[in-house]
């Protein structure tokens, strides 16, 4: 019995064999079957926006050896941010869910032909 378990454990067997399409059906079993009987308590993160937003990411290079990346943020995407330290923590909010932690460098809008404002560029360093 002993040499019988050593020989699953240790996966001695030639592929095509009984014992090999065994244990292959065992594996497969496990990783189908064990998510609706064992609770692995994983959900979805919380943190990702539920909503899409359009946001166009390019890239600027680098600056002091961070990735440097414009990104284009759709002004009805950011709320109503009418201060500058508003408008850093709305563009930091729709641009860290896509590329994680990064530092605002600066912004600028960006304006359509009636001179409203559309979206913002924002100069990112990762």
């Amino acid at each position: 019995m002993f040499k019988l378990l050593s020989s699953y454990i240790f996966w001695a067997y030639e592929r095509g064999s009984v014992q090999y399409d065994i244990m292959v059906t065992a594996i497969l079993l496990f990783m189908f079957v064990s998510p609706h009987i064992i609770d692995y308590k994983d959900k979805p993160v919380e943190t990702v926006a539920l909503h899409a937003s359009e946001v166009l990411v390019r890239e600027a290079g680098t600056s002091g050896g961070s990735s440097r990346f414009i990104y284009q943020v759709r002004a009805e995407d950011m709320g109503p941010a009418t201060t500058d330290a508003e408008r850093r923590a709305a563009i930091l909010r729709v641009i860290e869910p896509i590329s994680g932690e990064v530092s605002l460098d600066h912004y600028e809008p960006v304006y359509d032909a009636q001179g409203k404002v559309i979206a913002y560029n924002a100069w990112v360093l990762r």
